[in-house]
């Protein structure tokens, strides 16, 4: 059967069958959207690992010389901002308190794991909206801020809420948008510096006795267009040795860095997309080969009046790029509403970027041309003569 004049035989082979046609979009949606999962799964422990980094307020960070990660928990003495504040182009130096304590669920009174946050309140450490708009509501003793968008497991947040953490009571005075990571897993909680002090002071020193004399991270602010580097190479060399100076672009790499060679996660999830690549190219060359399983003949035919084996290709590589068309729309379209509902449900930063969404698309071009080339070789192999004389 030939195809109405001016129809591409490629789109005619294609649709000349509606349901082979929506069987193979399915197939091809099925591939892009588990890579686009994976991918957004690899790329969500990666971009929440850094978030918190990201948005602190400092272009130059103080860290205890052991700290390799975030949430390595090593302070060093406060000192040392005061003594990094006299250099020049330094502005301003900001200490900064984390540590993990138990969140009483005011529900359900189960304990969860949260990231305890905390800074001055005069201070633009953290500048969230969420946070400059309750810093005086900070100051008053035994309140926080909360995460709004920690775990379902964590209960109420609405402001008004009393329960405890630390063992200790606290009352909730509004809430912030952050997101959770792999490391801080249920959310975060935000609190004052002196009421840090309140919860964690009297603790054992075998469950994280703190002070405000030790600092986990230091923040320098510079002046405005001063030489970052510059400063910071300056602090480096005389600054005493038991801290380690980093822009903030050098300390998120870094984070980046650890969690992308010392974990397994990346390392899943980038197999998982290179498995669903392959299986992708399987299930493609199905759908082509049968397409030109039954159309050999015509493919001969066309061979025998002189169209070269390049032509063939051609054709049967147009068929390929209408597949990553009709296939990648849905699935990138799909993939958005999951990254939403997994980001909604679990904190965790899915974010669909046009760098990412290209790269998936160029994957998929390479998947249907890969599979395209390998259901047409049977073809361009085959001798017209040995078709029509069976």
């Amino acid at each position: 059967m030939l195809p109405p004049r001016h129809t591409p035989l490629a789109w005619f082979n294609l649709t000349h069958e509606k349901r082979r046609l929506l069987t193979a979009v399915a197939g091809v949606s099925f591939a892009v959207l588990l890579m686009f999962i994976f991918q957004g799964f690899e790329n969500a422990l990666y971009d929440s690992q850094v978030q918190l980094l990201k948005r602190l307020n400092g272009e130059i960070l103080i860290v205890n010389r052991l700290k390799y990660n975030m949430f390595v928990p090593e302070q060093f003495a406060r000192r040392r901002l005061y003594q990094a504040q006299t250099f020049e182009g330094v502005v301003a130096a900001y200490p900064f308190y984390t540590t993990t304590g138990d969140w009483k669920n005011p529900q359900t009174k189960t304990i969860r794991p949260l990231r305890v946050i905390a800074f001055n309140p005069d201070d633009p450490v953290l500048p969230l909206p969420g946070i400059l708009q309750n810093r005086e509501a900070l100051k008053l003793p035994w309140t926080a801020l909360i995460d709004d968008q920690s775990r379902s497991e964590v209960g109420s947040i609405a402001p008004g809420t009393v329960t405890e953490l630390s063992e200790q009571q606290i009352r909730l005075v509004g809430t912030f948008s952050l997101g959770t990571d792999f490391a801080s897993g249920n959310g975060n909680v935000v609190i004052s510096d002196q009421n840090f002090l309140r919860y964690f002071a009297n603790l054992a020193p075998e469950e994280d006795s703190r002070t405000l004399n030790t600092v986990d991270i230091g923040l320098l602010k510079v002046a405005e267009n001063a030489d970052v580097d510059a400063i910071a190479s300056a602090l480096r060399q005389q600054l005493p040795q038991d801290v380690a100076v980093w822009t903030k672009a050098e300390f998120v790499q870094k984070e980046l860095s650890y969690w992308q060679e010392n974990t397994a996660i990346g390392f899943v999830f980038s197999l998982l997309t290179t498995m669903v690549f392959f299986v992708g190219i399987i299930l493609v060359y199905q759908i082509l080969y049968t397409d030109v399983a039954e159309h050999w003949a015509e493919y001969a035919t066309l061979k025998a009046i002189g169209y070269s084996n390049f032509h063939l290709l051609g054709i049967v590589l147009q068929e390929s790029v209408i597949l990553v068309f009709f296939g990648f729309v849905p699935g990138f379209f799909i993939s958005l509403g999951l990254y939403s509902l997994t980001a909604s449900s679990t904190g965790l930063l899915m974010q669909m970027t046009w760098e990412r969404a290209i790269n998936i698309l160029i994957a998929t071009f390479i998947m249907c041309l890969i599979s395209g080339a390998i259901a047409v070789r049977k073809v361009q192999a085959t001798d017209p003569a040995e078709v029509f004389g069976s």
